[in-house]
């Protein structure tokens, strides 16, 4: 059976040149910190990699300090300190605030107080995109890396979380990302490393990686290839409330990833239609990466409005650059099939 991946906000391929990249810092033998000729060879391949990421982020002037991740960089700003986000939030993110920030129907948080506060600048289980306040305590910019245009100097915030994986890079690298002169108490002491900030030899393998797929992601935006993307995305909702008048689309009056469709079918659950759709030769998600495979209601979708049973029957589509109409129209056939089953069964 052919498989067709549409669980990109969960993870992504690595995408060639990323692969060539980390096989290349393979053969750096140096540890970054080392004074000799091969250490300074390692040294400069891993700052050469911070400027491209900068510049991928439009972070130019920021210190990139680099992580194991999204939920690391989360925990070196967030940890300690009374910050308030919304529901909405990942829980890297929310373990570590008052998650009490109002939030409306669709999807959209409302801040009074910017400074003391978190927020991500796209969900990843509903895809909706928002408006950041001028001088945002942090934001996670995991899910918008890469998928929008944005930079980070001019979005007004003091911290942002990015993680590698989500598009293209090798898992368990990522970076936190500082406005110049934003102090941190680090989390991981020893060598002075990151600028002081995050102990222990850095991953020059992960890292390299990282660069590459950043620039790629970059080149991706520029050529508009995300513009054919939301294209096919809206064309697949239309198909799918078409066949299901009554189901909704979580967040859908609000900007959103181009990518991303979270189609809620009352009373039909997620975790059943994710695997009648493997069986299928498809891969969707029952939410965040992190939650899914955990048989509760989705907390994205509560804090939107939505009921236990409608949350509960929620599925997240997001599909890739490089799945094509045909491939998606076949995910809609299989889809449509098993919601005609359900709903026969069900009157």
């Amino acid at each position: 059976m052919t498989r067709h991946y549409l669980d990109w906000n969960a993870t992504t391929p690595l995408r060639p040149q990323v692969k060539a990249a980390m096989i290349e810092a393979m053969d750096v033998t140096g540890n970054p910190s080392s004074v000799h000729s091969e250490g300074r060879a390692a040294k400069m391949m891993l700052e050469r990699a911070r400027e491209r990421i900068a510049a991928a982020l439009g972070a130019e002037g920021a210190d990139i300090v680099f992580t194991a991740g999204t939920t690391e960089a989360a925990a070196m700003v967030l940890a300690g300190r009374a910050i308030h986000c919304a529901p909405v939030e990942h829980s890297a993110v929310k373990v570590w605030c008052e998650a009490d920030l109002p939030v409306d129907r669709d999807g959209m948080v409302s801040i009074a107080d910017p400074a003391g506060s978190s927020l991500q600048l796209a969900n990843s289980e509903t895809g909706v995109i928002q408006a950041l306040p001028e001088g945002l305590g942090s934001s996670d910019l995991t899910q918008a890396f890469g998928k929008i245009p944005f930079g980070f100097n001019w979005l007004g915030v003091t911290a942002g979380f990015v993680s590698a994986h989500k598009l293209g890079g090798p898992k368990g690298i990522g970076a936190l990302i500082l406005k110049r002169g934003t102090q941190i108490e680090a989390m991981i002491r020893g060598g002075g490393q990151e600028q002081g900030r995050r102990a222990g030899t850095e991953n020059l393998i992960g890292i390299a990686g990282f660069a590459a797929a950043a620039e790629a992601a970059q080149k991706d935006l520029e050529t508009g290839v995300w513009d054919q993307v939301a294209a096919r995305r809206d064309a697949l909702e239309a198909r799918l409330l078409d066949c299901a008048p009554n189901a909704e689309i979580a967040g859908r009056n609000a900007r959103r990833l181009p990518n991303t469709t979270c189609i809620l079918t009352s009373g039909w659950k997620g975790e059943t239609q994710v695997m009648q759709m493997d069986l299928a030769g498809f891969a969707v998600s029952a939410g965040s990466a992190c939650s899914s495979g955990k048989v509760r209601a989705s907390g994205t979708l509560q804090a939107m409005g939505f009921d236990d049973k409608a949350a509960q029957s929620a599925i997240r589509i997001s599909i890739s650059p490089t799945l094509g109409e045909d491939q998606v129209n076949r995910f809609a056939d299989a889809w449509e099939s098993a919601y005609s089953r359900w709903r026969d069964r069900n009157g």
